[in-house]
C-alpha cells in the first residue's frame, strides 16, 4: 500500500473489513484518523496516517488466504436481494475478514479464493496476469474433433475473439462430452460462453485449478487456510504469466 487513499479504501487496503462495512461505520462517527472523527468515506488520508475504530488503532492484520470448495447453488456475493445463499455462509469460522478473488456463477463450483490482502487479490484477477484457470466441463450434445479444435483456438465471442487454450477430451457418456478446458482470462461466464460458441451447452461446470493450486479433495462446502508456499507460488505463478504475456505483445 502506497500513497494515498480514500480513508474507506485505505480500512479495506489494511484488511480491516470491506469498504461497504467502513463507509458504515464512518457514517456513524466511529473512526478517527490523527485523532479528529471523520464522517465522509472520500476523504484522503495518508498511507502512515494513525486510524481508530471504536477507540483501536487499527494495525496491518496478518494476510489471510483461503480456498473454499464453492458448491452449486451459491452466490459469490455478500448479500443477495433474491435470498439465494452466499459463499460467505461457508465461511463463518474464517479467521479474519476475506473477499473473494475473482467469483464463480451459480451452477459453477470448484475452487474460489478469498483473502484480506487486495493487492493479492488485484495481482491474480489482473487481465494482464493471465493466470491460468482449469475447468472440469460436461458438455451436450457430443463435441466433434472439430469443435474441440475451434476451442482451443478461441472462439469468437460478443466481446471479443477468445485466447488460445488447452483442451483435453476425458471421454464421452452418451450424449455428453467431459472434458477440461484451461484458460487465461477472465471473462463473465465465459467458458459456458466459449462452449455455446462451438454450438453445445455446459451441463456441468466445476474449477479445479488456479495457477499452480489445485482444488484436491476438499469437500464441497470446505475450505482450509493455504500456507506460506502455497501463497508464493500463486504470486510467483501471476507475475511470471504477467511477464510472458508482456513479451507476447498481451496475447
Amino acid at each position: 500500500m502506497s500513497g494515498r487513499k480514500t480513508i474507506d479504501r485505505w480500512l479495506s487496503r489494511m484488511g480491516v473489513c470491506s469498504r461497504e462495512l467502513a463507509r458504515t461505520l464512518i457514517a456513524a462517527r466511529r473512526v478517527r484518523v490523527d485523532g479528529r472523527v471523520v464522517d465522509d468515506a472520500e476523504q484522503w488520508i495518508d498511507e502512515d496516517a494513525r486510524v481508530e475504530v471504536d477507540g483501536e488503532v487499527v494495525q496491518r492484520a496478518p494476510r489471510v488466504v483461503l480456498m473454499l470448495h464453492k458448491p452449486v447453488g451459491c452466490v459469490t456475493t455478500r448479500k443477495d436481494p433474491d435470498g439465494r445463499p452466499t459463499v460467505y455462509e461457508h465461511l463463518s469460522a474464517a479467521p479474519a475478514w476475506v473477499s473473494a478473488v475473482g467469483r464463480l456463477d451459480l451452477d459453477t463450483s470448484g475452487l474460489l479464493l478469498f483473502t484480506n490482502d487486495n493487492d493479492l487479490a488485484d495481482l491474480l484477477t489482473d487481465p494482464l496476469s493471465h493466470v491460468a484457470k482449469r475447468y472440469r466441463v460436461e458438455a451436450r450434445p457430443r463435441l466433434t474433433e472439430e469443435q474441440l479444435r475451434q476451442l482451443a483456438a478461441g472462439p469468437r465471442l460478443s466481446d471479443g475473439p477468445t485466447r488460445p487454450c488447452l483442451v483435453n477430451k476425458l471421454g464421452d457418456a452418451g450424449p455428453v462430452t467431459r472434458l477440461e478446458l484451461s484458460i487465461t482470462e477472465g471473462r463473465n461466464r465465459q467458458v459456458r460462453r466459449m462452449i455455446a460458441a462451438v454450438g453445445a451447452k455446459v451441463q456441468k461446470l466445476k474449477r479445479v485449478q488456479l495457477g499452480p493450486l489445485e482444488l484436491g479433495a476438499l469437500e464441497r462446502g470446505a475450505w482450509r487456510a493455504l500456507v506460506d508456499e502455497e501463497v508464493r507460488a500463486l504470486e510467483d505463478a501471476a507475475l511470471a504469466a504477467r511477464r510472458a504475456g508482456g513479451r507476447a505483445g498481451g496475447r
